[in-house]
């Protein structure tokens, strides 16, 4: 059965990646041609868009190139299926954790932005007098410098006023 073959630009253009993305997955084993044509362009099956897809997920799952080519020596190094299999289940349980504390960081980032913008909502209420280093702690109505999430009240610093004389001196 003749199977299409890809030259290195076919496969990067299917996979929207580059070609350079494709020779240095090469460089790293991570992906390797079939053969050569004529004119000396790698040649890809089909199997090398799932490769290359494969690697993206890998990468979206926080593995560093090198991670993902260490994973994959592991994998092969095997002495069978099932003991290669229980590691890509170890490394997957490991992944699966970190992604579930990732997300319940996210989930009280989003809370926070959430509040945030709800307090900021009500800024522009105050008068142009109104200084930055006055934001995030103010008093206008609605604002309780208590109640002021963290985005926005770190915002406000104390104002301290030192000579910058003193700074210098006390460097020396």
């Amino acid at each position: 059965m003749d199977e299409k073959l890809l030259k290195v630009g076919e496969l990067a253009k299917e996979v929207g990646k580059t070609v350079r993305a494709m020779h240095l997955y090469e460089e790293l084993g991570l992906l390797r041609p079939v053969s050569r044509s004529a004119g000396g362009y790698r040649l890809y099956t089909l199997e090398a868009v799932a490769r290359v897809k494969w690697i993206s997920r890998m990468q979206d799952m926080g593995f560093s190139l090198p991670e993902v080519q260490g994973f994959l020596r592991t994998w092969e190094g095997s002495e069978n299926g099932p003991n290669g299999m229980r590691r890509v289940r170890e490394v997957f349980d490991e992944k699966l954790a970190e992604t579930r504390a990732q997300i319940v960081r996210l989930r009280g980032l989003e809370r926070e932005l959430e509040a945030s913008l709800s307090y900021l909502e009500l800024c522009g209420s105050c008068g142009p007098t109104h200084k930055q280093t006055e934001c995030g702690c103010c008093a206008q109505p609605g604002h309780d410098t208590v109640a002021a999430p963290e985005l926005v009240s770190g915002l406000a610093r104390p104002h301290i006023d030192v000579p910058l004389t003193n700074l210098t001196e006390g460097t020396r």
